[in-house]
């Protein structure tokens, strides 16, 4: 998307936790704002006077539109804290939170302006064989203005801010980019090489796991005499490869080449997902998200998207290979929109050890052992704990959980079921009790307890004299800093697991100081728990509750047997004056106002306390365990 190089979390495997550390997974785009403090930021893009001043440097968008930069190498706490289902690398904060660094597209920061002069004159390079190449054409500059939720007040939106980034023409008059380019747009135009008419962009798709948007322009003149690139295979190790986009340090096209240096499945930062990914050593800085990447015969290996930065480490870039791209294309083909790559729902062990095999009846050195189940899963109706999977659609799995790719090569599990669509079904074979078996398996997208991103771009909430529920989210944790959300709710929402689809950890947010509510007003970020000795399972459940309730008090649960008492015809009369007060247009979000379907039906109970399926430290990724 834009440009600004902020912090972002590497998932190890499809995880329930993240972890924070001084390295720093970054996509790339250009932004107009910075980080306030050393926390990286979400993407945002590159103002006029920003692109002015070639001593920037950035990599992703960034979330706030007040943030000042700071050194890079402050930019890099030394933290660790859990992330549901991804691995935190580093993060960004508002008032000085930290952000969970899940793979995730964030902030930029400075550097001086010597060094980014140097940085521009080793690494931009644009060779005459490609000076006037045709397919360099095709390459765009996306501009976007964004206007992100207020997750902290989720009834009005944040202020809008602007960002550049790249796209390529694919044909049909389609255009494609990252989807951390275009998050939270209002509007999206596009400018072609050697033109100065920015056209309306419409976004038809946004796959925010494999960090890819459609876009179609509509207007005849912007496609006269363009030529859409062609996608072309997998490349190998060694081979050339050349980024092109609009990155920052000027406004026309640039060039950078490199090698391929390793294929394999890699944390996704924008989506805390794992699919397969390109790491090439070509420069690719802060407005180069969304462009493409080229072998030496001009054909489309992948688009660039993200950067590794660590003390450690230097020209680590990512490239989404055509692999992943035609899958997104085949989902939006298939389904008129994306529904997003699979899940198998599995914590897994490796089985390297000959003890622990020989205790399982494993004769031969192959297969992983299952751990957990996910409640939401297909896979909880035919697997149980024990088990060990040997094999994926006959391809037999090794016992460090790896399978054959290519010549010579191996890949993690994950690989194979990341090739699936969701519906398909899957033949998986297994030792139970030293006996073989083979079931089948319906794989369908992760269900997340606590999301990643807000589906429809606006979070739910419901405010009841003053009280203002809300559905936890990643988001609002950024936004809320970490600190203040407290250690047990942080520690359910980083290692739970949801166990039906629907639910949700519903706190209360802040308190509206009201006659209504006095000595209520210092409450915030506690989780709900139950409305009148009834289980709360999402916002509607709760929104559902308080509509049908008959009793005099509405009597509010919380975490370590906290009670809140309202009167229930004082707290409806106590409504409009707080709205009047706060200036609110809605005591609730306009999806509340929906009728309330419950999911698990009248009479299945829930046993557990909402969001108590944890997953113990010890399921944090560490190599003997992996998500599928």
């Amino acid at each position: 998307m834009a440009v600004a190089v902020g912090n972002c979390c590497f998932s190890a495997l499809t995880s329930t936790v993240k972890f924070r550390s001084s390295v720093s997974i970054q996509p790339c785009f250009a932004t107009s704002l910075w980080s306030s403090n050393g926390h990286a930021l979400k993407p945002v893009s590159q103002s006029k006077r920003e692109r002015a001043s070639s001593s920037r440097k950035g990599s992703s968008s960034s979330s706030s539109s007040s943030a000042k930069s700071q050194p890079e190498k402050e930019a890099v706490p030394n933290k660790l804290s859990g992330n549901g289902d991804r691995w935190s690398v580093t993060g960004r904060g508002k008032k000085g939170q930290s952000q969970p660094t899940a793979y995730r597209s964030f902030g930029t920061q400075r550097k001086e302006k010597k060094e980014f002069a140097v940085d521009q004159k080793e690494q931009q390079v644009e060779p005459r064989s490609l000076q006037d190449a045709d397919f360099l054409n095709a390459v765009v500059k996306v501009y976007c203005t964004h206007t992100a939720p207020d997750y902290s007040l989720p009834w009005q939106k944040q202020r809008q801010y602007t960002s550049t980034g790249s796209a390529f023409m694919i044909g049909d008059g389609k255009l494609l980019t990252n989807a951390h380019c275009v998050e939270h747009y209002t509007q999206v135009k596009v400018k072609r090489r050697g033109d100065d008419t920015k056209y309306v962009a419409k976004v038809l798709a946004r796959g925010v796991d494999c960090d890819i948007a459609l876009l179609s322009v509509e207007s005849e003149e912007f496609w006269k005499g363009a030529e859409p690139l062609q996608l072309g295979s997998l490349p190998h190790l060694q081979e050339a490869v050349t980024v092109v986009g609009y990155p920052l340090g000027g406004d026309t096209i640039s060039v950078t080449k490199g090698v391929v240096s390793r294929i394999e499945v890699t944390s996704y930062a924008h989506g805390s997902s794992d699919l397969l990914g390109i790491q090439i050593d070509a420069a690719i800085n802060p407005g180069n998200s969304g462009g493409p990447a080229f072998n030496d015969q001009g054909e489309c290996i992948g688009v660039a998207f993200q950067v590794y930065r660590s003390e450690e480490a230097e020209n680590i870039g990512y490239v989404i290979p055509t692999t992943v791209v035609s899958h997104f294309l085949d989902d939006y083909e298939r389904n008129g929109r994306y529904t997003g790559f699979p899940c198998l729902g599995v914590l897994l062990q490796k089985l390297e050890n000959p003890a622990l095999r020989a205790c399982l009846k494993v004769e031969s050195i192959e297969g992983v052992l299952v751990r957990r189940v996910e409640p939401t899963s297909d896979a909880h109706n035919v697997l149980k704990e024990g088990d060990v999977i040997v094999s994926f659609d006959d391809v037999h799995v090794g016992c460090e959980g790896t399978v054959p790719f290519r010549s010579n090569e191996r890949i993690a599990f994950r690989y194979l079921i990341s090739q699936k669509f969701a519906g398909d079904v899957s033949d998986l074979g297994i030792i139970r009790a030293g006996e073989f078996k083979k079931v089948k398996a319906v794989l369908n997208p992760r269900v997340h307890l606590v999301p990643f991103h807000i589906d429809g771009g606006q979070p739910s909430y419901l405010i009841i004299a003053g009280l203002v529920f809300t559905p936890l989210s990643e988001p609002l944790i950024d936004e809320e800093c970490e600190d203040s959300i407290g250690l047990k709710l942080l520690a359910k929402a980083r290692y739970s697991l949801a166990r039906f689809k629907g639910e949700q950890i519903v706190i209360l947010s802040q308190v509206l100081a009201n006659e209504v509510n006095i000595g209520y007003e210092d409450m915030s970020n506690q989780q709900v728990l139950k409305l009148n000795g009834t289980q709360i399972r999402n916002i509607h459940h709760l929104a559902y509750l308080v509509d049908s309730c008959k009793d005099k008090y509405l009597v509010f649960e919380f975490e370590d047997n906290y009670i809140t008492v309202l009167e229930r015809e004082a707290a409806t009369a106590a409504s409009s004056c707080i709205l009047k007060d706060y200036g609110i247009p809605s005591e609730r979000s306009s999806d509340l106002l929906e009728p309330y379907v419950d999911s698990l039906g009248d009479n299945q109970a829930v046993n557990q306390d909402i969001g108590d399926s944890p997953v113990s430290n010890l399921e944090i990724g560490f190599d003997g365990i992996i998500w599928a």
